[in-house]
């Protein structure tokens, strides 16, 4: 039996896998980098161990080092989560070789099944239905394709490529991105199919021959080629296909002599054909909408497997309900995904009503890697928490998931919450019709959910009517006296914030009673401004009638035109952060008399993360032409290209590969054509 779990893994995934075995008597350890220190997952686990450095490369990929903690700390098992090592067949064999248990399937399937380019093999002769593909590049005759890192998955190391003069960059650039994820640059490449969609197939089997299928998930709303809303059942799976789902599954493990729980994934055409993509020999993210349709802990059944168990049902178990995961990333779907690094100052989820388990009835569940206080840096993904809901009918999901997204409090970093919440209440989701592309036919699903123009002003009142009443809470003396009482009665208060259109003043009056006399949200440059992207300027006397109910340091209740409006105000430093019913907004308050800054020459490029520079592929006096890449960064395991924004000629090139830099960091001058 296993009495103490060492986790070679960190975040979500750890502090998942502790829950468990907290629950079944495990002591646990965990292994982190020195970005992990403060981690919640370290401060979670019975015994901890620092690896040294911050990048995988150092730490999780590191298999040497997390079994010399292992040694060091007692554990007798070792669990590897998803991603890093859970797919090493070289790491397995030494855990077992160690005497230790390893909870996961054996080395040698993990290296059968590793490779995609073996497993297609392999599977085809079995004659389960493959996509034709192509391990050299230089032998694709057909379009488009799609370029695919051989090991690891994730998303990491794929591209899709319309015809032959893209192949060579693409798959460059997906083999740098293989190797810095997985430490391995193979890559090949398979015949893309348009409108296809993701379903996968939940496999366990234990060591006496039984495999048995749990259901399939819908895995087809993907940014990256990454998953970001999962669900169980598939809305597009008729009986009659799941049957043959699960069969095609079952056959796929037994050919490899499978143990363990894993995962087998298929593409799914418009026609209804379906083709074998890969096995992933480990657990995956998504597992959690499996067990709330199925009520298994997963993690429990994984250890229990490990320990030579033998499964406790013989056929798959039913489904009950519907299921539904979104994934909560620090990434800002409006500017091409760009991954965001920072604190989290404020994370609340309501009424949930499980955390990192199996729910005994329809609710929320939260498996979360952070808590407020976490600071998310540049050296793992963007991946912040899973948010599941489960109900009785897919459409209660869905619509429970996004109510509670919505009333979501998220401070400190930009995410991908709006999007998500927009996708769950978009018609062609909610009615089943979806499929691997949907993102990039709909474009409505980026806009914020605060996209209404007197939204965004009374956010701002809000901003500034708080930070009125902290002030006076704070005063020494005279705390009584109304905000923004002063002398001259036609005085008004004002303040400018930098919102998401650009700089905007909030002005405001009170009259002798403290009531609100006459206020407005103006731009500083009117020329400039767009309130939430909509093409309009802010007025002054284009508001409806607003009176202040309270006005508190944390919430201000607005009466709007007879109808009452409560929105949470949280400020940090100088930035405030306003929830409401309406939707989410963060304002930075400019100072009114700020330092003098150095102003760029026309032409800088400056990075839009922090990263490490990756390739440099231009140098001073060289002639580029708009949209020609001139380099890269690399941050959350990605790779971020910089293209010339216009045609032009290199004047200055400011980094070099592998130097650290900061956002807004200058990387290079371009002198206009």
């Amino acid at each position: 039996m296993i009495r103490r779990l060492l986790v070679a893994n960190r975040g979500e995934i750890a502090r998942r896998i502790f829950a468990t075995c907290r629950a079944v008597g495990v002591e646990t350890v965990a292994v982190y980098s020195i970005a992990d220190t403060d981690s919640p997952y370290v401060a979670e686990a019975d015994y901890a161990v620092q690896l040294p450095g911050s990048a995988p490369s150092a730490t999780y990929l590191r298999g040497d080092l997390i079994l010399a903690a292992a040694r060091k700390t007692g554990a007798d098992a070792i669990h590897p989560g998803y991603g890093f090592l859970a797919e090493n067949a070289d790491f397995a064999a030494m855990v077992t070789d160690a005497g230790l248990t390893w909870v996961g399937p054996p080395a040698k399937i993990i290296s059968v099944m590793a490779s995609k380019i073996d497993a297609k093999a392999l599977l085809a002769e079995a004659e389960v239905p493959v996509l034709p593909s192509w391990t050299d590049p230089s032998a694709v005759d057909e379009y488009p394709v799609l370029v695919k890192a051989a090991i690891g998955g994730g998303g990491r190391g794929m591209r899709i490529v319309r015809d032959a003069d893209s192949l060579g960059e693409a798959v460059s650039s997906a083999r740098r991105e293989a190797f810095g994820a997985f430490g391995d640059s193979t890559v090949f490449c398979e015949r893309y199919v348009e409108q296809a969609r993701h379903i996968e197939v939940q496999i366990a089997a234990d060591q006496h021959g039984n495999t048995v299928t749990l259901g399939e998930r819908e895995c087809s709303i993907q940014r990256r080629h990454q998953k970001i809303i999962e669900e169980a059942p598939s809305p597009a799976v008729s009986p009659e296909l799941r049957e043959n789902l699960c069969a095609a599954a079952v056959l796929v493990a037994e050919a490899v002599g499978y143990v363990g729980i894993g995962t087998v994934e298929f593409l799914l055409s418009p026609d209804g054909e379906f083709f074998f993509l890969e096995m992933n020999t480990r657990l995956q993210v998504e597992h959690p909408v499996t067990e709330c349709v199925t009520g298994f802990d997963l993690v429990r059944l994984q250890m229990y497997l490990a320990e030579g168990g033998q499964l406790p049902f013989v056929s798959a178990p039913p489904m009950r309900g519907h299921s539904i995961e979104v994934r909560l990333c620090a990434e800002d779907p409006a500017s091409n995904w760009l991954p965001a690094t920072g604190q989290v100052h404020r994370f609340e989820v309501p009424e949930v009503s499980a955390q990192f388990r199996p729910m005994l009835q329809p609710g929320i569940r939260v498996d979360s890697g952070v808590e407020p206080g976490t600071v998310v840096g540049v050296h793992y993904d963007s991946l912040l928490a899973k948010l599941v809901a489960w109900a009785p009918t897919r459409y209660e999901a869905a619509r429970m998931l996004a109510g509670t997204l919505t009333r979501t409090r998220i401070h400190g970093l930009v995410t991908n919450r709006d999007l998500l919440v927009r996708v769950l209440r978009h018609p062609a989701f909610l009615t089943g019709q979806i499929d691997t592309g949907l993102l990039d036919r709909q474009p409505e699903v980026f806009a914020p959910l605060l996209s209404s123009v007197e939204a965004v002003r009374l956010s701002c009142l809000a901003a500034a009517l708080a930070a009125a009443a902290r002030r006076r809470a704070a005063a020494p003396v005279q705390r009584g006296i109304p905000s923004g009482w002063r002398n001259v009665p036609t005085g008004a208060q004002t303040v400018v914030y930098d919102g998401p259109a650009g700089p905007v003043e909030v002005g405001y009056r009170l009259d002798g009673t403290g009531a609100l006399a006459q206020w407005w949200v103006r731009a500083v440059d009117p020329e400039e401004l767009d309130l939430a992207g909509l093409g309009q300027v802010g007025q002054i006397d284009d508001h409806p009638p607003v009176a202040v109910v309270t006005a508190a340091p944390d919430e201000v209740v607005l009466d709007v035109a007879g109808i009452r409006l409560a929105l949470h105000v949280h400020e940090v430093g100088a930035t405030a952060y306003v929830d409401s019913a309406e939707g989410s907004l963060s304002l930075r308050r400019l100072p009114r008399f700020p330092e003098p800054v150095q102003e760029l020459e026309e032409g800088s490029l400056t990075a839009p993360l922090p990263g490490a520079v990756g390739r440099v592929l231009v140098a001073p006096g060289q002639r580029v032409g708009a949209g020609d890449l001139l380099l890269t960064l690399e941050a959350m395991k990605l790779e971020h290209p910089v293209h010339a924004p216009a045609d032009g000629v290199v004047a200055e090139v400011r980094v070099r590969p592998g130097v650290l830099v900061d956002t807004g960091a200058l990387l290079a001058v371009l002198t206009p054509a």
